[in-house]
């Protein structure tokens, strides 16, 4: 500092010429990057701070005169910056430097750095990173900028493995740096770069969430306007990041709590910001270094790895591995040498249950069980795909056995006569199936109930009587006066023809040629899956037997639009079945054809439950096509859930009501199927599943799990009901309800004693297979 006094005072001492000055530059750069403070009181670091600014308005003067010298100097700066040597860290000094490079040379600056090939990641990873620690630096200017400018460079080039790397390295002292106010304004530039181009992955937002709170509660407190004024912007932040990353209510709770004074921006304000923001429009296709290399979580469960817009088939998976004993039906499965879609579910199951990782990436499973028509990296409905894979894996069962029954048929006839003509050898191979099918399919066994559909002419009395079987009941919602009295629904317009009823889910067969693009259909009399532009006549109009067409259409479009305007009363699970279950009015257009009457006549269509499943599953309608938009809207109405549910069943000697625990519930984030989040709570539940009412008061702790994509954690039951009153957009779509005192024949106290927490034994190369993949997954982590 006293020889910049010194040279100052006699210029005509400086180095002069090219060469000298360029020799003289470069040294005073390392030198800067030498300069420590020697104290840590205000007066010691204000003249450290005033002597850093003097050596550095020398090399500005120098840069001035010699204005060749510039460049040389930066790349001296930048050969500092980036050296590996840990024994010397460059001083934040260096900071000063920067208010003096001309602002017009960053983008020529940034584009030959990041083109470089003799840069390495490496070297720009550490020069990056000392770059964001001169955000410290109190008077420093313009930091923020070049910064920022290097970060879209890097995205530029597709350096996103830097990219990710600093960000998850510094994003916590970026924020640190906001308590400070002589810093704030860059440090939430930078903030706010990180965070909006960071889209692939919460794990950079989530490193900043627990300090959140107590920063908020700074800014108010000191009441100062500048305060007040960052403290919108943060807000603004934060909401854009809490919307981008929905699914994490016990992470934003807080936040939530302490912000909810503050202006909330609207969601097309936060989808503008998200869009301008990211470093690709395809995020999903990064590096799966998302996957970071960390132990399971607290909880000992294992999440799923986004695949690219795949937590609609992650929130699923989830669901049936918490199934308890259709997961360990599963894992019990001999299907060594096969190569079906249930040995690859097997696998999958396996993997969640004994690997070492925090997340495992289902790809092979997600290859195999993607329906066709889904598009690849595109978000989808996880209630489609559901069904989509509990039918192919029944049909595959249903198909084995029968190959397996007519090869028994073959090797028969084959023995009492070498001579039977080959079209009777195909009669016999058509028959099997019909004799294979009287033993029920594992999908059959846990997820497989039946209805009985009456339809009464109102004009001769007769009846036309149906039964039918389901592996998931659709839910309708109904109008808020048909909770009170859950009367006969008028039905007008859907096709009902002699007793065949096209009803929403059941496994019946579908007349050839009426079926929509989209529907799911089996040959052989079992399991079509009917969509829900084809239902919404029958059991999503919110019909009352005296509601017109005009205004039932109304109703329903005042329902879509509604954005979740709740009614006085919440609809309950109970509610949304009644009015299932509730009778129906066929007439006007709707007329049932009466045999008896060899004519159109009005009736009435009555629905019961004969048989229950062991796992029910009810998805809630809550998407209706529009038309004028071409989407298909939300209803985001709140629904209670209960824990327990009482399901009505009518069996031929006595009704009774059957009840049912609840077991998962699919949580979909979001106003419209093509697009959102999905995200699964789970309950553990390992023996014969019993829930007395009041249990919420004696909820045993650490029973219920949060499963959102690689993220597990524990939760509550409390959380799940509320989750729609405190996150309006994350509604519950898909429940799993477990029947009460049942354990499916399953016997957990197997005498070879080798289960695991209940779960069988692991075929011998499944479990070679994890432990070789435990034991890689070890050594790269020791690595």
């Amino acid at each position: 500092a006293r020889l910049c006094q010194l040279l100052g005072d006699f210029p005509q001492c400086l180095p002069r010429g090219r060469k000298l000055s360029l020799a003289f530059c470069q040294q005073l750069v390392r030198s800067i990057a030498h300069f420590q403070s020697q104290g840590s009181r205000e007066a010691e670091l204000r003249l450290y701070v005033s002597q850093v600014t003097q050596v550095s308005g020398l090399l500005r003067s120098v840069w001035k005169a010699e204005p060749d010298t510039l460049l040389p100097s930066l790349q001296e700066l930048f050969a500092v910056i980036s050296a590996a040597d840990t024994s010397f860290e460059p001083s934040v000094a260096l900071a000063s430097l920067v208010q003096h490079i001309p602002l017009q040379m960053i983008t020529v600056l940034i584009r030959s750095l990041t083109t470089d090939p003799n840069v390495k990641d490496a070297s720009m990873t550490q020069a990056l990173c000392r770059m964001i620690d001169w955000l410290s630096w109190p008077l420093a200017q313009h930091v923020e900028t070049w910064v920022i400018a290097l970060l879209k460079g890097l995205a530029a080039v597709q350096k996103f493995t830097i990219l990710i790397d600093v960000t998850l390295l510094k994003i916590e002292l970026v924020f640190n740096r906001l308590w400070f106010p002589l810093v704030r304004p860059g440090a939430l530039a930078v903030l706010s770069h990180m965070l909006l181009s960071f889209q692939h992955s919460p794990e950079a937002f989530h490193l900043i969430v627990p300090h959140v709170v107590s920063l908020v509660h700074s800014f108010k407190r000191d009441g100062l306007p500048s305060s007040t004024a960052f403290l919108m912007q943060l807000t603004e932040l934060i909401h854009c990041m809490m919307y981008h990353y929905s699914g994490f209510p016990e992470l934003y709770e807080p936040i939530l709590e302490a912000v909810k004074d503050m202006p909330k921006p609207t969601e097309e304000k936060i989808k503008l910001i998200l869009n301008q923001s990211a470093w690709t429009s395809q995020s999903s296709s990064l590096p799966s270094c998302l996957s970071r290399l960390s132990g399971k979580s607290e909880t000992g469960k294992t999440g799923l790895i986004n695949l690219g817009n795949t937590c609609y088939m992650n929130s699923v998976i989830q669901a049936l591995f918490m199934a308890t004993d259709f997961r360990r039906h599963v894992l019990s499965l001999n299907l060594n040498g096969c190569n079906s879609l249930m040995r690859k579910l097997q696998h999958l199951f396996a993997f969640l249950a004994h690997t070492q990782r925090e997340a495992y990436a289902p790809r092979i499973f997600f290859e195999a069980s993607r329906p066709p028509w889904f598009t690849p990296r595109s978000q989808q409905d996880c209630s489609e795909y559901l069904r989509f894979l509990l039918d192919r894996l029944h049909e595959e069962e249903r198909t084995l056995k029968a190959l397996s029954s007519a090869k028994t048929s073959e090797s028969i006839m084959n023995e009492e006569s070498q001579t039977q003509e080959p079209a009777h050898k195909a009669q016999v191979f058509a028959e099997a199936p019909c004799r294979g099918s009287e033993e029920r399919t594992l999908i059959e066994k846990m997820f497989g109930g039946k209805l009985k559909t009456t339809i009464c002419c109102l004009n001769c009395k007769s009846m036309s009587q149906k039964e039918e079987a389901f592996t998931d009941l659709s839910l309708a919602f109904c109008p808020p006066t048909s909770l009170e009295n859950v009367g006969p629904k008028s039905m007008e317009r859907s096709e009902v023809k002699d007793d065949y009823v096209v009803q929403t889910d059941i496994l019946a067969a579908s007349p050839a040629g009426e079926t929509p693009l989209n529907n799911l259909e089996v040959n052989g009399g079992c399991d079509t899956v009917m969509s829900e532009g084809t239902i919404k006549d029958i059991s999503t109009e919110p019909n009352s037997e005296n509601t017109t067409n005009s205004e039932l259409n109304k109703v329903q479009d005042n329902r879509d639009m509604s954005q979740g305007l709740v009614g006085k009363n919440t609809l309950s699970v109970t509610d949304l079945l009644n009015y299932f279950l509730a009778p129906e009015i066929l007439s006007g257009d709707n007329k049932y054809y009466c045999e008896k009457c060899a004519s159109l006549q009005n009736a009435e269509k009555t629905m019961q439950i004969i048989e229950e499943p062991e796992y029910l599953i009810l998805t809630l309608l809550r998407f209706s096509y529009d038309p004028k938009c071409h989407i298909r809207r939300k209803i985001l109405d709140n629904v209670s859930l209960p824990l327990v549910l009482e399901l009505p069943v009518k069996r031929a000697t006595s009704p009774l009501a059957v009840v049912s625990a609840g077991c998962s519930v699919v949580v979909h984030s979001g106003v419209s199927s093509e697009s959102g989040h999905y995200y699964s709570y789970a309950r553990n539940v390992t023996g014969p599943c019993t829930v007395v009412e009041n249990e919420l008061d004696t909820e045993m702790p650490r029973e219920w799990f949060l499963f959102n994509d690689s993220r597990v954690t524990f939760t509550s039951f409390q959380s799940v009901q509320k989750i729609t009153s405190r996150f309006p957009k994350d509604t519950a779509y898909v429940l799993f309800y477990k029947k009460q005192n049942s354990t499916c024949g399953f016997n957990t106290n197997s005498s070879n004693g080798l289960w695991v927490n209940g779960d069988p034994p692991l075929q011998k190369d499944l479990m070679d297979a994890i432990t070789k993949d435990n034991k890689l997954y070890l050594q790269v982590r020791r690595k």
